[in-house]
């Protein structure tokens, strides 16, 4: 046999080998490194393909009241959704899904048919478990559930404008709910679901992050409180045929405000059909002249100078006067009386007369201290800080009108909290919607004489032959002031439109609470602020002060039988 000769160089040969080395240990490298040292690639690579992470819902914070007693609670929903790739493929089972779910066959097949190119659609967002649960268990392709969770409000009504509500992806939209939505909303945890390339789960979830719940709110308002005070306040205005009200009740030795509510009302548990206009919280946003609910405070500036004192006298007659083009009338012709009794009358014409002696800038530096003009640092989403005139320049008018509440404009709260600061001895105190565990540091606006005086001096309103006689109450001496204010419309004042109110303090002795009753345009025959909203906050207050567990004042209680509730209007 002969022997095979090759004419291949031995070059060319020792080539190819080292090629073929070179290949091999690049790519035993290339394992090692993939294997071994950079072994994460090939995990993330395959984790792309099975492996999906999702959201744990965390449970926003409960708010309370004061007591304790829950405002705002977070319960467990199921949200259906589906992927209607997946739905095209089932039809036949359509009008079983669109049962389950509460919505007809055709609502449910147009649904999936005009969203058919994408891969998830909410079919119903909230589900109670016990409903969602039968639909989940036949385990239909493309059908899917979320774990969620659902605000839900157990006084209703009663605490709407406070507390607020949150949008059905449970974010503050109004009240509380929006102001310290950052303190209420948890931290969403994560779990780690391994699923095919057809989406479907083929092992169990595993933790990764727990979800952290939201912190918890207390706010400052008693529950008893606000429901007394949401049924008076109702009561009046569908029996006065108004067009709402508002009433604030605020705890002078703490700033806390006890109870707040307003008329129209919602209910946060479905606001299918809410009106706009019922949504906001009138006594933060609404502003409205103050009428001669004002005047106790022009008579504060006039005390403050040094230059009166609660027996100084004044000379309204002949009843009527006239201030520039303007005539300024009271009821009758008091003649000459003591600044005690301007008040007790509500006399305009003696207003006038003492500010036009203190002067307007005097009186309005005065209001400003006591909160006028600026809002009461709650934190409340969209409250108005009123309107406070501060002109270098006075006309005639203008100053005249500021004495008796016209001209300017305040919020039911900051009013509340005016009457506050002449319950304390002249001491500001923060005003707040939370319950305060610390006593807060107040600030002395007003000289604590200058405001004991005008306490006194209120409290011949509420008495016989005072305009707020039907604010008394029995057990406590109450210490108000009536206002009875035209609305201001195109053109001028109405004749026939007004804002009735009513704003005080009790008891006298120790003041514990004050309070503000504002009726919006009663339309039936009365519309005085003695008449509309004083008996509003005599029961409101009576009871609450019950409530708080306030002794009587007996020097009150005695003084009972002579007081003449008949009323005079102002």
């Amino acid at each position: 046999m002969s022997q095979l000769k090759t004419d291949v160089p031995i070059w060319r040969f020792r080539f190819v080998i080292t090629v073929l080395m070179l290949a091999a240990a690049l790519v035993g490298w290339r394992i090692i490194d993939l294997q071994v040292i950079d072994r994460h690639f090939l995990q993330n690579e395959g984790d792309k393909r099975v492996v999906r992470h999702s959201e744990v819902a965390a449970t926003r914070g409960i708010i309370f009241d004061r007591n304790g007693e829950p405002l705002a609670v977070s319960t467990p929903v199921v949200t259906i959704w589906g992927n209607p790739k997946e739905l095209i493929n089932v039809q036949p089972q359509w009008p079983a899904i669109a049962k389950y779910l509460g919505v007809s066959p055709s609502y449910l097949a147009k649904k999936v048919n005009d969203n058919r190119t994408r891969e998830f659609i909410y079919l119903k967002r909230h589900m109670r478990p016990d409903q969602a649960k039968p639909l989940l268990k036949e385990k239909i392709s493309g059908i899917y559930g979320i774990d969620e969770f659902k605000r839900y409000y157990p006084a209703g009504r009663v605490a709407a404008h406070i507390v607020g509500f949150t949008n059905i992806d449970g974010k503050g939209q109004e009240g509380i709910e929006l102001a310290y939505d950052h303190w209420l909303t948890g931290k969403p945890g994560q779990v780690r679901l391994y699923k095919d390339r057809k989406g479907r789960l083929v092992r169990s979830a595993e933790l990764i992050k727990s979800a952290q719940p939201g912190k918890e709110l207390y706010l400052s308002i008693d529950l008893r409180v606000q429901n007394l005070a949401y049924r008076e306040l109702a009561k009046a205005v569908k029996l006065h045929n108004a067009s709402g009200g508002t009433l604030v009740m605020l705890d002078v030795q703490t700033g806390e405000i006890l109870a707040m509510v307003n008329q129209p009302v919602y209910n946060p548990n479905n606001r299918s059909r809410v009106r706009a206009g019922a949504i906001r919280n009138r006594a933060m946003t609404d502003i409205f002249e103050p009428g001669s609910t004002l005047k106790p405070f022009t008579i504060a500036a006039a005390l403050e100078t040094g230059e009166f004192t609660p027996s100084s006298l004044i000379d309204t007659s002949p009843g009527y006067m006239m201030v520039g083009r303007k005539t300024i009338k009271d009821h009758r012709n008091y003649g000459v009386i003591d600044i005690t009794t301007v008040l007790k009358k509500s006399s305009n014409i003696g207003m006038t007369k003492i500010i036009q002696q203190v002067t307007a800038p005097t009186v309005a530096s005065l209001l400003h201290r006591m909160g006028f003009g600026s809002d009461t640092g709650t934190g409340f989403p969209g409250e108005s800080t009123g309107l406070l005139p501060l002109r270098s320049k006075w006309r005639a008018t203008e100053e005249a009108t500021l004495s008796y509440g016209y001209g300017m404009a305040v919020t039911a709260i900051q009013l509340t909290q005016a009457y506050g600061v002449l319950a304390n001895k002249g001491k500001k105190m923060p005003t707040t919607l939370l319950r305060l565990d610390d006593q807060p540091d107040p600030s002395q606006v007003i000289p604590s004489k200058v405001a004991r005086d005008v306490v006194k001096m209120l409290t011949s309103v509420v008495e016989k032959g005072g305009t707020g006689t039907r604010g008394a109450i029995d057990a406590y001496q109450v210490a108000g002031k009536t206002g009875t204010a035209r609305i201001a419309e195109a053109g001028g004042y109405s004749e026939k439109k007004h804002h009735s109110v009513f704003s005080g303090l009790a008891p006298v002795d120790h003041p514990r609470v004050a309070a503000v009753v504002m009726i919006d345009n009663p339309k039936n025959k009365k519309y005085y602020g003695g008449e509309v909203a004083a008996p509003v906050f005599s029961k409101v207050v009576a009871g609450s002060l019950q409530l708080l567990g306030v002794s009587p004042d007996n020097s009150a209680a005695l003084a009972k039988h002579g007081r003449d509730r008949s009323g005079n209007n102002t």
